[in-house]
């Protein structure tokens, strides 16, 4: 008991509790699609959920600084996830790209979404290391965190996985930030890449893309019936539910299965449905919280490798969050990219726990010390 009184103390009671009651109600909202069609979601999100919770704690009691420290296993395990899906990748059905690898069973995995804790670890090392070294100020040694960072970006992108790989590039600037780099350096490199949205456009987008994007702007029947059909029906459904909702498991849209992919990319519709627009502000925010918690989290260690690793999970959250309900709203193209906690989607859900696991092992570990890469553990811990 005084273990587990002791656990709570040193851990963000707060963090926890706002994320499982997001956790809580993205069960409840996947419980209630369930009558759109044949296929269990609930039951491998129950079962991601507690192996994710379960992998929280242990990554919350492991000390965050060991994995930072030892940043070539991450590596190597963020490669062999990549190259996995260059060979054995497969697409599966509702998406437009080969991200995913298909086990015995039947079940499905996304890579992608476990290198981005790859990417935070090792990312924070290198940032450590170049802090240490004085180094962050020198424009040559910066050009090897833009390069740390666009390596994941173009695999990822030559994956399909687009929407992946723009969580990448928001998370790097973050963490970036988080370790002490000047602004005028970030400001250089957005201009830089907003100079090549031409290049963009013309040699990397496909032209599923480029529709996707043009869908935005243009409201005639066959935008509507085509790839704007997917945001049109998604903001029918937000709307229908005026302030209060239809009721938990009464949405007549929600039951037709209207919206495509209304369990992951458009979750937030069945809340508008069916909790109106007092679930949705609930939503809201539950992850600004959630957010919140996690910049807070920077500003309470003095280590640089904690404050990297809680910037980078605050930007991988807030980036999910921002797009997905950008996506739903009309405001941002579909790229499928899920909501933190909420959608439909085991991959997701377990990285997204992992990372407020490791948040939280920069709260938990502040007393405890790296000294030559071993652990040096409290004597009352110990004991």
């Amino acid at each position: 008991m005084n273990y587990r009184m002791d656990f709570f103390k040193k851990t963000d009671v707060l963090l926890w509790l706002s994320t499982l009651t997001a956790l809580g109600c993205g069960l409840l909202l996947i419980a209630s699609m369930q009558r759109s069609g044949s296929y269990n979601y609930l039951l491998p999100q129950l079962l991601a959920s507690a192996i994710g919770l379960c992998l929280a704690v242990l990554f919350c009691l492991a000390d965050y600084r060991y994995p930072v420290a030892k940043w070539y296993f991450p590596a190597g395990i963020g490669l062999l996830l990549t190259a996995s899906v260059f060979v054995f990748g497969m697409r599966v059905s509702g998406t437009d790209d080969t991200a995913w690898l298909v086990l015995p069973g039947g079940l499905t995995v996304q890579p992608s979404e476990f290198i981005k804790i790859c990417f935070i670890l090792t990312f924070s090392q290198h940032l450590a290391w170049l802090a240490e070294k004085d180094r962050l100020k020198s424009p040559l040694w910066l050009l090897t965190l833009l390069l740390h960072a666009l390596l994941p970006v173009a695999a990822i992108h030559f994956q399909g996985d687009d929407g992946t790989a723009l969580i990448f590039l928001m998370m790097a600037p973050v963490m970036a930030l988080a370790a002490g780099v000047q602004c005028r350096w970030l400001i250089i490199s957005g201009s830089c890449a907003l100079v090549s949205l031409p290049v963009l456009w013309i040699f990397v987008l496909n032209d599923a893309q480029r529709s996707r994007l043009t869908a935005l702007l243009c409201t005639d029947g066959s935008t509507m019936t085509d790839y704007g059909w997917q945001q049109y029906q998604g903001k029918l459904s937000l709307a229908s539910g005026g302030f209060a909702g239809s009721g938990l498991f009464r949405g007549a849209r929600v039951g037709s299965g209207i919206v495509p992919e209304q369990e992951n990319d458009f979750i937030l519709t069945v809340a508008g449905e069916e909790l109106g627009f007092l679930g949705c502000l609930l939503i809201l925010f539950l992850l600004w919280f959630i957010a919140v918690r996690l910049l807070k989290g920077i500003g309470a260690t003095d280590d640089l490798r904690g404050k990297c690793v809680c910037g980078g999970v605050f930007s991988m959250i807030a980036a999910q969050s921002v797009i997905n309900l950008g996506m739903e709203l009309g405001i941002l193209p579909v790229i499928g990219v899920t909501l933190p906690l909420f959608s439909a989607g085991g991959s997701s859900l377990l990285s997204t726990l992992i990372a407020v696991g490791l948040a939280q092992s920069v709260n938990y570990h502040r007393e405890t010390e790296l000294n030559t890469g071993k652990l040096r553990i409290p004597h009352r811990i110990r004991r």
